[in-house]
């Protein structure tokens, strides 16, 4: 019979409790996140008395799809949906475009200061938006702004995070590929389009899918800006919803349908290019 030493035994141990802990943190992770989720969906399909029953319950006596009707025509729910993919589009493409151009000239261009600036920007990640929404109120204030689209856009189009990861991955590129398109002439603008960003679909998919889940969400700026429906965005019509009938009653039957609703679209592209967002996140995540 093979003997197996005092070393082997610790290390097998060792490697068992490591696949244990990382398990129970999966599990962790999954009722941290699944639970509000099921909870969530499960609401949605819920009579108001399967709601404000003592103890809760966690399957509906009977379905009432009808809440979904409700969280359509109780609040104009398409204009809602209209607003948020205007603001998510417009935002998301002019942080992709800038984000792009700017790690570009970071890593490719030579100018002064280029340190310094990519200091700045590491400087802006750290800075919560929360900090300088005031600021930026009393700016679209005064430029009459509030109640627009303008006002709501243009102050989201902040581009910190888009610029580090690019840059990153820009730098992770094969240095005697770049080299050898410059030696055959090509200047910046063929050099970023036909060699840096094929060379950059999986990082571009990351960079765009989280830009496009963040605005989707983005509630504190809309909120502070829309007055009315023309402007609001799907999260901002959530509280409108909310706070349709008796605001210290809510039924939360529709506002869980409208959540769903709310989720449904950006989930669905999430899971469309998730592989391609995490390739994407972890190819030039680490060397800077």
């Amino acid at each position: 019979m093979k003997h197996i030493g005092p070393q082997t035994l610790s290390y097998r141990r060792r490697e068992r409790a490591v696949t244990v802990l990382g398990y129970a943190a999966m599990v962790c992770v999954l009722i941290l996140i699944g639970v509000p989720l099921f909870w969530i969906l499960i609401t949605s399909f819920k009579d108001r008395a399967d709601i404000y029953t003592q103890p809760a319950v966690y399957w509906p006596h009977s379905w009432h799809p009808e809440n979904y009707g409700q969280a359509t025509t109780t609040v104009p729910f398409w204009t809602f949906l209209r607003n948020s993919l205007i603001v998510t589009g417009v935002v998301s493409a002019v942080k992709f475009v800038l984000g792009v151009f700017s790690a570009y000239g970071l890593v490719f261009l030579r100018f002064p200061g280029k340190n310094i600036v990519f200091l700045v920007i590491i400087a802006a990640l750290m800075v919560p938006n929360q900090i300088t929404v005031i600021s930026n109120y009393a700016l679209i204030a005064q430029l009459g702004w509030r109640n627009t689209f303008q006002g709501i856009i243009i102050p989201l189009c902040g581009v910190a995070f888009g610029t580090f990861l690019m840059r990153n991955h820009f730098l992770s590129l094969p240095g005697e590929v770049i080299e050898a398109a410059r030696m055959d002439g090509a200047n910046w603008w063929r050099l970023l389009t036909k060699v840096v960003l094929p060379m950059s679909g999986p990082t571009m998919v990351a960079f765009a899918v989280v830009t496009l889940v963040n605005e989707w969400n983005e509630y504190l700026w809309p909120f502070l800006m829309a007055d009315s429906a023309e402007v609001a965005t799907l999260p901002v019509g959530l509280t409108l919803l909310q706070n349709t009938e008796n605001p210290s009653v809510t039924n939360w039957g529709p506002v869980m349908a409208g959540t769903v609703l709310t989720m449904l679209p950006i989930l669905i592209v999430f899971l469309a290019l998730q592989r391609h967002m995490i390739k994407g996140l972890t190819s030039g995540a680490v060397k800077g």
